[in-house]
């Protein structure tokens, strides 16, 4: 029986014509499903169903959400990422020592190589509405690539980027478009940026596992569609255990204009 499968045009440049012909035909999709994105039930035979292609070094696996959670489209991720994503989804070897909250991460593609971020989730406050959101602070100052002297230009670059300088947490800031969060397989698994020439999305920033996040993070990522990113330089935020301190930390960055923020969409290109 024919599914409601989406099929983009780069999933189907690399699994081919004939696979992808033959997943619209329902001979290779399922019927039943869980969105790689919110992990609830989804259904191909009922409702319109993203076919999802993560790549790894050595290893290519299809997935399905639903087309409200995620636009079919291939998504480029680690070896270990992928191989962590499939345990997670088989339920062997889940992923352990990641906190729920808070992950250190790899240098970013757009930082200097010294540069690592770390990124930490929850929930803020905005206009009396839980938004979700990511905060993101360098563990050291940021030098311009090619720079000299010790300064530290992370928030310019970010501001030249797109990002807002965000002098108190009032209202939900704008979005900066071409820019997405990638929540796949119910886990957070990078922050994507335009790619060159309008090519496709590539990482900003990735995880070097998928970090969980909470329930309740990621319902509110799934009913907003979109996620709030605050940016502050290195020792503006600190690791923080709970969300009323979170927001504490990001208010006082705010007041001493420290503190850039947009609005990123769930993964998307």
């Amino acid at each position: 029986m024919p599914r409601m499968l989406d099929v983009s045009d780069d999933v189907r440049a690399e699994i081919g014509d004939e696979e992808a012909d033959r997943l619209l035909a329902g001979e290779n999709a399922p019927g039943s499903y869980d969105c790689t994105s919110c992990r609830t039930p989804g259904d191909s035979e009922q409702e319109r169903t993203s076919t999802v292609l993560f790549i790894g070094e050595e290893t290519a696996v299809l997935a399905f959400a639903h087309a409200t959670c995620l636009p079919s489209q291939v998504v480029q991720v680690t070896e270990e990422q992928l191989q962590g994503a499939v345990r997670s989804i088989t339920g062997q070897d889940s992923i352990t020592g990641q906190d729920s909250v808070t992950g250190h991460e790899r240098p970013s593609e757009v930082l200097p190589e010294q540069a690592v971020l770390g990124v930490t989730s929850g929930l803020v406050l905005l206009g009396g509405e839980l938004h979700p959101a990511l905060v993101v602070e360098p563990t050291g100052p940021i030098a311009r690539p090619g720079a000299g002297g010790g300064g530290d230009d992370f928030l310019p670059l970010l501001i030249e980027q797109g990002f807002m300088p965000l002098p108190q947490l009032t209202e939900v800031p704008r979005v900066l478009h071409g820019w997405s969060v990638l929540l796949a397989m119910g886990q957070l698994h990078a922050v994507l940026q335009p790619g060159t020439g309008g090519g496709s999305p590539v990482a900003w920033w990735q995880a070097h596992q998928p970090l969980q996040v909470t329930d309740s993070w990621r319902q509110a990522a799934n009913k907003h569609q979109q996620v709030l990113l605050f940016a502050a330089p290195a020792g503006s935020i600190g690791r923080q255990p709970r969300e009323d301190l979170l927001r504490e930390a990001l208010d006082k960055a705010a007041a001493n204009g420290k503190l850039v923020a947009c609005a990123m969409p769930l993964a998307g290109t």
